[in-house]
């Protein structure tokens, strides 16, 4: 196994693997603006690799998120995951507009989907892969790396700077239970 210090070797990883790269390339069929395919589809890859398992760890969904002022019906964001199933069945997509979301969220509004992601609960998932116009792989982590590398879980500023915020992080510790598939995971509160 290879050492990933870096986001270098972390897009390295992505794009060895053929079923990332087609989720990615599907993702980006769609021709959505500002996207990215976020959370638990990268922290997970990275971390089933340091823990050196060759089975990927199930997800949940694949979350891609996009910001789109013009458009921010909720019943848009149904027909590109209908559209995506439609192209990769087996792939549990989810798909939101951050232009919207601070409406869900009563938080203000996002100005990209990046801003949106570095207020996603924990900096672990606070990342995201997209495709640029070159098809290269691209990461965007507003918090870095090291938490992820490191398998520290703790939540993003956003989150710790606000009580209620907190309460959220707190059940999804306990919903998530990242230590009982990643053994190295260390819970920062």
């Amino acid at each position: 196994m290879r050492k990933v210090e870096t986001e270098l070797d972390i897009i390295q990883l992505v794009m060895e693997d053929e079923w990332m790269m087609s989720v990615l390339h599907t993702a980006k069929s769609l021709n959505l603006p500002d996207w990215w395919v976020c959370a638990g589809f990268v922290r997970s890859k990275v971390w089933d690799y340091l823990h050196g398992y060759t089975e990927w760890s199930p997800l949940a969904d694949v979350d891609l998120i996009y910001y789109d002022l013009s458009n921010q019906d909720e019943a848009v964001e149904k027909l590109y995951e209908q559209q995506l199933r439609s192209l990769m069945p087996d792939v549990p997509w989810s798909v939101k507009n951050e232009a919207r979301m601070h409406l869900i969220n009563d938080i203000p509004p996002f100005s990209s989907a990046v801003d949106a992601m570095s207020k996603f609960p924990e900096v672990v998932t606070a990342l995201g892969l997209a495709l640029d116009e070159q098809n290269q792989v691209v990461l965007s982590a507003p918090w870095g790396i090291e938490d992820l590398l490191h398998f520290a879980v703790r939540p993003t500023p956003h989150f710790a700077d606000k009580p209620e915020l907190m309460k959220r992080y707190e059940e999804r510790l306990m919903k998530k239970n990242w230590k009982s598939r990643w053994w190295k995971v260390e819970i920062i509160r």
